[in-house]
């Protein structure tokens, strides 16, 4: 059963999360601060911190920085009401694998979740092969999708993706972007037309052969 930390002060907030996850088949814990939150991990080990953005006293993103100084291997998924692309970068720098905006739906949550736990199995699978580092750029299921689709299609632009990928927050859509063309492994032309570099068709050739091994 996999274990997820709820750290919020919000006690509501956290009752339902808590009800929710359990019925959903996981294991919950809660904490109602970034000082309560970094006691529990310490002695205890979570597989996903749900992590609210905006505490008093022990911010976010300050305990964000200390639990992965603790425990590298939970993952941490934002809460936040700001729905930016700035503040997801700022976080995913500090270690996030995820966020999800204040209000939420269940089901997103949830797939949330799920997408992060499978980010979780790729990592691991990575290890296991000992493939080159390039490769743990997609660990995101929603980053390798994004380069099935531009490969499929040969180019997109950005509401085309949105559509496709069926994710309403399109500034999630655009972080991931900018991380592919970071990585090398997408291009963006005058017309706004996103599409796989010679460096991202070799790495889809990669995941291929992860996914059929990871399969197996």
């Amino acid at each position: 059963m996999k274990k997820i930390l709820i750290v919020d002060d919000d006690a509501e907030l956290r009752a339902n999360l808590s009800e929710i996850l359990r019925g959903a088949g996981y294991y919950t814990d809660e904490a109602a601060s970034g000082k309560e939150a970094i006691e529990k991990i310490t002695s205890k080990d979570f597989d996903i911190a749900l992590l609210d953005l905006m505490m008093p006293k022990m911010s976010g993103i300050e305990t964000l920085t200390e639990l992965k100084k603790i425990t590298p291997k939970t993952k941490v998924i934002m809460i936040t009401a700001f729905a930016t692309v700035e503040n997801a970068v700022d976080a995913i720098k500090r270690g996030a694998s995820d966020y999800i905006s204040k209000p939420f739906r269940i089901e997103e949550l949830l797939t949330t979740i799920r997408r992060v736990l499978e980010e979780v199995r790729f990592e691991e699978g990575i290890a296991k092969l000992d493939l080159d580092y390039t490769l743990s750029s997609l660990t995101n299921p929603i980053r390798r999708n994004i380069i099935k689709l531009l490969h499929s299609r040969k180019g997109m632009r950005l509401m085309e993706l949105v559509r496709e990928l069926d994710i309403e927050d399109h500034t999630k859509v655009v972080f991931h972007l900018k991380m592919l063309r970071g990585s090398g492994m997408i291009a963006q032309d005058k017309g706004k037309l996103y599409s796989l570099t010679g460096e991202g068709e070799r790495m889809l050739s990669c995941l291929q052969i992860l996914e059929n091994y990871l399969s197996a």
